[in-house]
């Protein structure tokens, strides 16, 4: 149990720290870590759990996430580079991405106002995102939540950072890999409608680098297919 003094301590710690979003699973602040600016995710208790079970789990997800980021760092995929985990509180200390968007908010903006060399960026967008996702799988890491929110862009959009990979895990399934990219796919198209284009491309680039990318494009299709009769039952 923390004493008076550390909890005193965290408190005027914490006031210095600036929520920006807050989810079911977690709170995301920005701060500074030894001068370095930085965000901090910090996963809190969940009430309905008997308390060692949450601890239990809540260190899990924590630690699994730490694994995957530098996972894919070790893979050559950018990712925030983590400066520091506190088990005790379950948060993950982590670089500020300077200069960059979501690629959510560029597809948006090209949308909005399309141009011949904006269409362009998105084709290249569309390519780099492919090959990052299939260094990803190459190495077992599925995200677990793909969307064009968790992908970053640099000011020049030629490289992608990944994250908030809190759900994700390691695995070697073919299954995992499909739906890592039905995820994907369902949030490109529920969230930029008629960019299936784009998505042809993320695939064509994708499949070039993956390992077993045949395999993993036929559950691709397997699963699209699962997802429609789930549509058309209600």
């Amino acid at each position: 149990m923390a004493s008076a003094t550390e909890d005193s301590h965290c408190a005027s710690h914490c006031k210095m720290w600036t929520l920006i979003k807050q989810g079911a699973e977690a709170r995301v602040y920005k701060t500074h870590f030894y001068n370095k600016k930085t965000i901090v995710k910090e996963r809190f208790s969940k009430s309905y759990r008997h308390p060692s079970l949450d601890e239990k789990l809540t260190h899990r997800r924590t630690n699994q996430e730490v694994r995957s980021m530098l996972r894919c760092r070790k893979a050559g995929i950018s990712t925030p580079a983590v400066y520091f985990v506190d088990y005790t509180s379950h948060r993950i200390y982590m670089e500020e991405i300077p200069n960059s968007v979501t690629a959510r908010d560029r597809i948006n903006n090209v949308l909005q106002l399309p141009t011949e060399e904006s269409e362009q960026s998105l084709q290249l967008m569309a390519q780099t995102i492919g090959d990052t996702l299939a260094k990803m799988h190459n190495v077992d890491c599925i995200h677990g939540d793909l969307t064009t929110s968790n992908i970053l862009l640099k000011t020049a959009f030629e490289d992608i950072i990944l994250i908030d990979f809190g759900l994700s895990f390691i695995s070697g399934l073919t299954e995992d890999k499909g739906v890592d990219l039905y995820v994907l796919e369902r949030a490109f198209l529920s969230t930029h409608p008629n960019t299936e284009e784009i998505f042809r491309v993320i695939l064509e680039s994708y499949r070039k680098k993956a390992n077993k990318a045949d395999e993993i494009i036929k559950k691709l299709d397997e699963v699209r297919l699962r997802g429609r009769k789930r549509t058309m039952v209600g």
